[in-house]
Formats: structure tokens, C-alpha cells, sequence
């Protein structure tokens, strides 16, 4: 795969925005390095311009004849290489190098079938019921069970791109409700990582009592009292100072059979943070905004700024040290015989990354405008990349909150 053509561009007037970008776009697919007819676009706007989607589409799609399928959705803010637009008039597109019998655009109108992707980039309406349920669903129809992708942002209409040519012409558009998305085959190598945004402010409990999402008791003891203990703060008296700290703590949940929800003083990436709902002092429970069982673990973490940029600059090489080259582990020694050596595995490149971040989280988090974007492109390096600010993130078969996946389309280094 050659780099994947990317451009973003803000202004009050959609196709103004939407000229900005297909000029980038074009001046880039006329440059050796980047695709010069890749059919598959990945399209993100900001809630400014979701009224207008339909619109939009139809202008990008006739200024782009070779991109025959798109896939996308609307956020409150949407990312680019090293910025982001946030509270703004914008649009963010990225067009992909993906050979098309790899891939398949899904929606209610052409669902995806079983085993039919080894991965999936996923796009959600967060209104739609049982949204958790859905999704690990949606993960079962996967070889790997791996999503990635986020929640649309919307304060107004929430809105999905899903458009795909087929043989019997073009079909799908805008959609609103469930799922949307593409489905990729075992041949587009994707790299994926959650990126965390709390600290865990105290250790890992057992939920040994819960009802409904309603955290009874932790290793025995009332959950209120093991969060009041944790905070060190107490409700007699005057409860305004217990309660602004209670509001500023998140619970990490876990599966009972999950890998641990501390990790080197971090939050772990399997780890779902979510908001502490309310008290239950007649019961000394805990709500949360979640359904919780017992065997579940939990540990309390509160937003942390440093940590994030720390986690999402360890995500960053992570990915850098998986595309690296390196030595493969020599196969068995037969008997007798000599220690093979170990093969060197062929360098990787990143042709495109797709970013999606929680809305709670972006520059005003990390120090600045743009400054989470800023942390990427100086972590993973000058890359082609779009993405959206989303109410929920995508990551294996689970959703997720205050959290970034990043996900990497990669291809053969050539200078390796």
C-alpha cells in the first residue's frame, strides 16, 4: 500500500471547507509517494455540518469518482496529522489504499455477515438500545472479534456515512441509528492500542455483592465505605466536600476473568472507566453508570493529565516497536542439528492511522489546542491520520470512556 491521501480544513460554509480539502487531497495523489486512485474514504465531520451531510457526501463523492465507498460519522470535534478542530465548522478525510475484495462497508442496510472480517472499524449511535450487547455481537461476526472505532457526538442531529457500489449501483448514504462501518479482511494488517486517561487512586477490589448497577460490596466491605475510605473523606457533617471529591471519581470496571486493572501504576487498557451515578447510604452502595455483577473487579481513578500523555505516548511506540523490524524466534532445533538462527522480520510502514478520542478528553486535557494531536505526531511520527472526537471509544468488543484508540493501516517499508 502507498500513503493514503489525507486532508481536513474548517470554515463556516461546508463547501468551502470541502474545496479546501479536495485540493490537499488532489495535490497529494499527484505526488509518487501517496495512492492515486484508492476507492474507500473515511469521511469525519463536526456536528456543524451534520444537517448538511447528505450534501456533502454527494459533492465529495462526484469530485472523487475513484472513491467509490465511504464510511464515517459526525463528532463534536475531528482529528488530523498534529491538529484537531474542535467546537468548530470542520471535516477530516483520510482515503485508504485498501484493495477492495479486503474490504466491505457495513450498515442496517447491508449487514455484515459472519466471519465475513478479520477486523472492523465500527461507528455507533449511542441512542440505540443495548449498545454494549450490540457490539460484542457485532465482534462475534469478526474472525479476531476485534473493533475499533467510537460512538458518534452530535448536540444536535447524530448522523453515520456508510455508502457502498455494488453491482447493482450505489447503495446507502447518510444513515442515523445502530451500527455502521468497515469490515476488513486478514490482508489489511491493522495495528491497534486503547490509550488510557485516569490514574487509579486506589487498589483493585473484588465486587463480591452488586444488583443491577449498584456496587453493594468490595471484598466484603460496603463499596460507599471503600469509597469514602479511598477519597479520605466522610459524609457527616457538612457533605459538599465528600461529594465534590465523589464527583471527581471514576470507577475502572474489569471482568472477573480480565487481566489485571493495575498495571505498572497505570489504569490497564482493558479497563472500563465509567461515572459514579450516585450513593446508596441505606444499602452503602455505589451506582454506577454500567450494569455490574458480582466477580467483576473495580478500582476508583480519577482523570489525570500527565498519565494520559504518558500512556498515549507508550501506545505510540508500542505500535512503532510491533511495525519495527526484529528478530523471530528461530523455529525448534531438530536433533543433532545445529541452533538455527533467528529471522529477521521484514520493516513495516505506517500508511494511515485512524485516531478516535474521547470528547472529554482533547487539547484543554493534554495543555493546549491540539495538543493530544500534537503528542501523537511527535510519538508515531508524520503520518497520514484522521479521526473524530466520539461519546464512547470502540476497542475490541468493548466500549469504552475517556479513553483514544489508535489504529494503523500498515504496508511494506520499501526502504527496508
Amino acid at each position: 500500500m502507498k500513503l493514503f491521501p489525507n486532508a481536513h480544513a474548517t470554515h463556516p460554509q461546508w463547501r468551502m471547507a470541502a474545496a479546501l480539502v479536495l485540493a490537499q487531497l488532489k495535490a497529494q495523489m499527484a505526488l509518487p509517494g501517496y495512492a492515486r486512485a484508492p476507492t474507500l474514504g473515511l469521511l469525519y465531520i463536526t456536528d456543524h455540518y451534520a444537517d448538511d451531510a447528505a450534501a456533502l457526501l454527494r459533492h465529495l463523492a462526484e469530485a472523487l469518482p475513484s472513491v467509490t465507498d465511504w464510511s464515517g460519522t459526525v463528532g463534536v470535534g475531528v482529528a488530523g496529522n498534529n491538529v484537531e478542530y474542535f467546537d468548530e465548522p470542520a471535516l477530516s478525510l483520510m482515503l485508504c489504499d485498501v484493495p477492495s475484495a479486503q474490504y466491505q462497508v457495513f450498515s442496517g442496510v447491508a449487514p455484515l455477515q459472519h466471519g465475513a472480517a478479520h477486523k472492523a472499524l465500527a461507528h455507533a449511535d449511542g441512542q440505540t438500545p443495548d449498545l454494549a450487547e450490540l457490539l460484542a455481537e457485532m465482534a462475534e461476526r469478526t474472525v479476531s472479534g476485534c473493533l475499533f472505532g467510537g460512538v458518534a457526538a452530535s448536540r444536535g442531529r447524530s448522523v453515520q456515512f456508510a455508502q457502498h457500489a455494488g453491482s447493482d449501483g450505489t447503495r446507502g448514504g447518510v444513515l442515523s441509528g445502530g451500527l455502521s462501518g468497515v469490515a476488513f479482511g486478514p490482508q489489511v494488517d491493522l495495528v491497534s492500542r486503547v490509550t488510557q486517561g485516569c490514574q487509579p487512586i486506589g487498589p483493585q477490589a473484588v465486587i463480591t455483592e452488586a444488583r443491577d448497577n449498584v456496587v453493594l460490596r468490595l471484598d466484603g466491605r460496603p463499596a460507599l465505605d471503600v469509597l469514602l475510605g479511598t477519597l479520605g473523606v466522610t459524609l457527616a457533617g457538612d457533605p459538599q466536600p465528600a461529594l465534590r471529591a465523589v464527583r471527581a471519581t471514576l470507577a475502572g470496571l474489569s471482568d472477573a476473568d480480565g487481566p489485571p486493572l493495575r498495571h505498572r501504576g497505570h489504569i490497564g487498557a482493558d479497563a472500563r472507566v465509567r461515572h459514579i451515578v450516585g450513593l446508596d447510604g441505606a444499602r452503602g452502595g455505589v451506582a454506577l453508570a454500567d450494569r455490574v455483577e458480582a466477580g467483576m473487579r473495580l478500582v476508583f481513578c480519577q482523570r489525570h493529565a500527565a498519565a494520559a500523555r504518558a500512556d498515549l505516548v507508550r501506545v505510540c511506540a508500542e505500535i512503532r516497536e510491533e511495525l519495527a523490524p526484529g528478530l523471530q524466534a528461530p523455529r525448534a532445533v531438530p536433533a543433532g542439528g545445529a541452533a538455527p538462527r533467528g529471522e529477521r522480520m521484514p520493516a513495516r510502514r505506517i500508511c494511515g492511522a485512524l485516531y478516535v478520542s474521547c470528547s472529554g478528553r482533547g487539547g484543554p486535557h493534554f495543555g493546549g489546542p491540539s495538543a493530544e494531536l500534537q503528542i501523537v505526531r511527535q510519538a508515531l511520527g508524520d503520518v497520514p491520520l484522521t479521526g473524530f472526537f466520539a461519546f464512547g471509544e470502540i476497542a475490541s468488543h468493548r466500549l469504552y470512556g475517556y479513553t483514544g484508540v489508535l489504529t494503523v493501516f500498515a504496508g511494506p517499508d520499501s526502504e527496508s
